[in-house]
């Protein structure tokens, strides 16, 4: 009997000492990670030019012109990236979405967000027996929140209905903000860009003109800002933009919601 308290001890000491020594590296991992936001911050209040870490540009360069990249740095003064979305559609009306979970800064080892997870980070659905309207969705913010709502998918579904901005601030304010999944959280962060489209007539009196599809481009969030670019094959440059909160709004309280509509014409066939 005692050579097995022995060693039960021995063995309960040891998983102890584990889960201690694990405890200690994430500690000191999420330390040296605020440190590293301070000093990015007192550096930033000095005033010394903040390399872009995506293009390398200083805040202006010599030919007078911004960048872009640059802005984004500043915008959530914290030096880090956040996560990037694309959704397009091609003339055929084939939609597909991606989304990028902006690197490892910051992030705690073994999470995962919802750029990994099937329906939370991104969704894409051609039309089909059940969906009139192709669409393409990619989301950004809290990880958390548009996880245990699966927003992506959600999105989706909601912009099967006619009124595509009716059913995108209805699941912002519905799906989103009052899931029941998130009744505990404080404040709801979290954006998406949605792209639909269905093929229509250029004019439905006359049966002669090119079938072509048209496409709405849409974009919503409850965070204080959320930067937007889109442009066609044809643009050289995409064209951008950074989307805020109406005055007085409440950041993960309120919905912001914008976009607009396009017509391609199909290839003939």
């Amino acid at each position: 009997n005692t050579s097995f308290l022995n060693v039960g001890l021995s063995w309960f000491s040891l998983a102890a000492f584990k889960r201690n020594k694990r405890k200690l590296e994430l500690a000191e991992k999420v330390e040296t990670d605020l440190i590293q936001l301070k000093k990015r911050r007192q550096s930033n209040e000095k005033g010394s030019r903040v390399m872009c870490s995506v293009c390398g540009r200083p805040p202006k360069a010599n030919d007078g012109s911004s960048c872009f990249c640059l802005c984004v740095l500043q915008e959530n003064d914290s030096g880090t990236l956040d996560t990037v979305g694309a959704v397009v559609v091609d003339q055929e009306g084939n939609v597909a979405a991606a989304v990028s979970s902006g690197g490892l800064a910051l992030k705690h080892p073994g999470r995962v967000g919802q750029a990994a997870l099937y329906g939370c980070g991104c969704w894409a659905e051609n039309t089909g027996a059940h969906t009139p309207y192709s669409t393409a969705v990619s989301t950004s913010g809290c990880g958390e929140h548009l996880v245990r709502t699966i927003l992506a998918r959600e999105c989706s579904c909601a912009l099967q209905t006619e009124d595509a901005h009716q059913a995108l601030l209805e699941t912002m304010q519905n799906k989103f903000i009052g899931s029941p999944f998130l009744a505990n959280e404080d404040g709801v962060l979290g954006g998406v860009i949605v792209l639909r489209s269905c093929r229509c007539s250029a004019d439905p009196e006359s049966s002669q003109e090119k079938p072509t599809l048209l496409v709405e481009f849409l974009w919503s969030h409850t965070t204080e800002s959320m930067c937007v670019g889109y442009m066609s094959a044809q643009d050289g440059k995409a064209k951008t933009h950074i989307s805020r909160l109406p005055p007085g709004a409440v950041a993960g309280q309120s919905v912001a919601i914008e976009g607009g509509v396009c017509r391609l014409e199909s290839p003939e066939s």
